[in-house]
């Protein structure tokens, strides 16, 4: 899917740069001379609010990322490169360092995870819980049972659940329209579809989820309908773990209860 162009492309540009650690001279430099093509620290200056005397300092610091050469002229030149070769320099850059925390991380963790986590966590904003779901759905081995409004029924928890299928996991899906349900199946053929425990336009839940039986996550919209979905803390969930956890046994009662209805109808 194509990104919707940005209102302010140099603002956003500087931004972004300077998200992937370049200071706000070099940033301001480097988009300069990018609508530039190529100029001299006089040219820089004049199109960007970098004072000339630090463009050169700019300049060294866009030439250790590789992103500008120079021109031994007098005065001298800068060039940058093209913008499809400086976004793989950072793919490239932010794939490494990705990795290397993934290897720093994985050092850190416990020999033996431990089999039950003690009590409820809570989980605040909306991309975070649904990193949870991602995460518990990637861990299931057996079954998940998943109820949720259809604005949280993103691609990336289709995506998940169809892999989850892939594996020989279960997948019992409820809360959603024949429309998305159609759709839903197509992607995933063997998922289960049951009708929501109530009616979603008349609470603020989000979603449920049981994982293998002894995993439970339960999510509200914290402004309701109107919780926006770019707003962090427009979802709030509560998950559990393990047989005698206690939202885990609550949470499988109710689950238990309402797919045994639905198999005896």
């Amino acid at each position: 899917m194509r990104s919707t162009p940005p209102k302010d492309p140099e603002t956003d540009a500087i931004e972004q740069l300077e998200r992937f650690g370049l200071s706000a001279y070099a940033a301001r430099t480097f988009v300069a001379l990018a609508s530039l093509g190529t100029g001299t620290a006089r040219d820089v200056s004049q199109v960007s609010e970098v004072p000339r005397t630090r463009v050169y300092d700019a300049v060294e610091e866009l030439q250790e990322w590789g992103l500008v050469d120079v021109r031994q002229s007098s005065p001298k030149e800068f060039w940058v490169i093209s913008a499809e070769t400086t976004c793989r320099r950072f793919e490239r850059d932010f794939q490494h360092r990705t990795d290397a925390l993934r290897t720093a991380l994985s050092e850190l963790e416990p020999v033996e995870q431990r089999a039950e986590q003690r009590g409820v966590w809570t989980v605040n904003g909306q991309a975070a819980v649904t990193d949870r779901v991602l995460e518990f759905f990637a861990a299931a081995e057996e079954e998940i049972v998943y109820m949720t409004i259809e604005d949280l029924l993103i691609e990336d928890v289709i995506d998940a659940l169809s892999e989850a299928a892939k594996r020989g996991v279960s997948i019992k899906l409820g809360g959603v329209s024949s429309d998305v349900q159609e759709r839903v199946q197509e992607e995933i053929p063997g998922a289960t579809m049951f009708e929501s425990l109530w009616v979603w336009s008349d609470t603020p839940a989000g979603r449920l989820m049981m994982v293998d039986g002894r995993k439970t996550l339960v999510s509200a919209l914290v402004n309701g309908e109107s919780a926006s979905v770019t707003d962090p803390r427009s979802e709030t969930a509560i998950w559990g773990e393990g047989d005698a956890n206690s939202l885990v046994v609550v949470l499988k009662a109710i689950f238990t209860w309402r797919l045994d209805t639905i198999d005896s109808d």
